[in-house]
């Protein structure tokens, strides 16, 4: 069972399309968000889990805080997002697996994990 299904971020509306573009580059596609929330959100989503952009003037973003996602072909991912222009720094290997973060638009942190940590139990 999944735990966590999904994540909001906010994002500056003129930076949507930036925002998708650094998604997807890590694996998430954009799907459509309910009728409803109208053109206020946009929504990916990668094997169930999904990243909802909350498109905002008053976007917000933690220093440190931040979303983790394993990305399969992680060495690739990482330059993809390079090749694309997006800050990303190599981080310490953990679990003997590859780490780096990733700055997105709005200024969101995302680490890139090559592989999950064991479970503790």
């Amino acid at each position: 069972m999944r735990m966590l299904q999904h994540v909001s971020i906010e994002v500056p509306p003129d930076e949507a399309d930036r925002a998708v573009e650094f998604w997807s580059l890590i694996g998430f596609g954009e799907v459509e968000s309910p009728e409803p929330l109208g053109g206020s959100v946009r929504w990916l989503e990668r094997e169930g889990t999904q990243v909802h952009l909350i498109l905002t003037e008053g976007h917000t973003a933690p220093v440190l805080g931040h979303a983790a996602v394993v990305v399969p072909g992680h060495a690739e991912a990482v330059e993809r997002l390079r090749g694309a222009g997006f800050e990303v720094q190599d981080a310490r290997r953990l679990w003997g697996a590859d780490r780096a973060f990733a700055i997105g638009p709005g200024g969101h942190r995302v680490e890139l994990m090559a592989a999950p940590p064991p479970t503790s139990r």
